[in-house]
């Protein structure tokens, strides 16, 4: 029989849509394992199919499959679709396997009810999709600290990954899972403001995506956003100006609102 130490690295993953193909393609190309080592499943053969030649991994629309070929099982299906995969699959998860999920605002006792084992929850973002996700987990309290590392290793393969008490995670989703499309938003805005300044829409788009990620980079230096807004910001200046006008129209309030309305619908979610 092969050593616990030999097994802990196989992974499956219940659901080959944007996320599950993410993070398949994260353990890839990061190295975590081998193609030999994951197992996906889909409801969808045209999915099962791609997923099969574009990997390498085993694929099939049988779900029993991919959970008896699993150490650490990442079910990342839709919330209205879990409860029935999990009584389907309930019967064949060995004590010892980690259970993932990534269905958002289904708590982990919900979850434990049909495992019976080891349980996760993870909150991922759409970002995975080019390896720069932020993932949130909560655990219940029979992993141990192996376990711990190993999933975290898994989320870090295509992004981040942090550990949250699970009633942090309405703040979580308001955050990181809710967050991109903020930003797009504040994206989308700035270029509509670059072509009525008379550039072209390309030429707007290029200076808004490469300011952002710009942006981003400083802080990854070090530094608040706010150091780096007043070191920006010279009085009198334009910065001033734009910055003067947003605060005067209420966009700070209004953004720290969405958070609080993205966390509020989120509770009422789960």
């Amino acid at each position: 029989m092969a050593s616990d130490k030999s097994r802990r690295n196989r992974i499956g993953v219940l659901g080959a849509g944007v996320m599950g193909e993410a993070i398949i393609g994260g353990l890839i190309k990061s190295g975590f394992c081998p193609a030999s080592d994951v197992s996906v499943s889909d409801a969808l053969e045209p999915r099962v199919e791609h997923m099969r030649s574009k990997y390498g991994v085993k694929a099939f629309k049988d779900n029993i499959k991919v959970v008896g070929a699993a150490d650490v099982l990442v079910v990342a299906v839709k919330p209205d679709v879990l409860p029935d995969l999990l009584q389907e699959i309930g019967p064949h998860l060995g004590e010892n396997v980690i259970l993932v999920s990534i269905a958002a605002g289904v708590k982990l006792s919900n979850i434990a009810w049909w495992a019976k084992g080891k349980v996760v929850r993870a909150m991922p973002n759409i970002c995975a999709q080019a390896g720069e996700g932020m993932t949130a987990l909560a655990h219940t309290s029979n992993l141990t600290h192996e376990d711990m590392e190993l999933v975290h290793k898994l989320f870090e393969s295509v992004g981040k990954a942090i550990w949250v008490d699970e009633t942090k995670m309405d703040a979580v989703t308001a955050i990181s899972g809710s967050g991109p499309a903020y930003i797009y938003l504040v994206m989308e805005a700035m270029t509509q403001g670059g072509v009525e300044c008379g550039l072209s829409l390309a030429q707007s788009r290029e200076l808004v995506k490469q300011t952002v990620k710009g942006a981003v980079a400083l802080l990854e230096n070090g530094g608040t956003p706010a150091e780096w807004r007043e070191k920006i910001m010279s009085p009198n200046g334009t910065t001033a100006a734009a910055l003067h006008k947003l605060e005067s129209r209420g966009v700070r309030g209004a953004f720290l609102d969405a958070v609080l309305a993205a966390a509020q619908r989120s509770k009422e979610l789960g």
